[in-house]
């Protein structure tokens, strides 16, 4: 599949509310979270008032400018802490692609470009959040160096070291 990845802009940010709905995990056979929740303020700043400083963030279209997934990541501080904060200079990725896009290698493209301009502007660490039976997600993370450095409620909280050069 031709795909291009571009870096978000104010016209992608309504896809942004799309994909962090579908970037929360449910389990095979429960019921979907209701689209309330992201009116719920610890999911909101995830996509709110997107473009401050320090915001990151890509988007991967078909050839015809279909949206299918997008990664983000953002700095939190210490008193709005996101799910997988571990400090106020390391920001915290956020990435989910629609269902019919899953298992075709995107995730893994679009983790490149987001750790590539990491890379470039300095940062040395990024985390994450993710709930552990989400098994495929768990194993991209770890193909990209994530570790896991703790756990809040029912998901774990992941790092890496974004100037790691990785082989893929």
């Amino acid at each position: 599949m031709n795909y291009t990845i571009r870096a978000v802009t104010d016209q992608d940010i309504s896809f942004m509310w799309d994909m962090l709905y579908e970037s929360m995990y449910v389990p095979a056979g429960q019921k979907p979270f209701s689209r309330d929740i992201l009116q719920d303020p610890s999911i909101a700043k995830y996509a709110e008032h997107w473009g401050r400083a320090g915001d990151i963030g890509f988007i991967a279209l078909t050839e015809d400018g279909q949206p299918m997934g997008m990664i983000t990541a953002r700095l939190f501080q210490e008193n709005n802490q996101g799910y997988g904060y571990v400090g106020a200079d390391v920001p915290e990725l956020g990435m989910a692609l629609s269902q019919a896009f899953r298992g075709q290698g995107i995730g893994t493209a679009l983790m490149r470009t987001l750790f590539e301009e990491l890379q470039n502007n300095g940062t040395t660490r990024v985390s994450l959040s993710v709930d552990p039976n989400n098994t495929a997600a768990v194993k991209l993370y770890q193909r990209f160096g994530f570790v896991e450095v703790g756990m809040v409620d029912t998901s774990i909280t992941m790092v890496a070291d974004v100037q790691q050069q990785f082989s893929f």
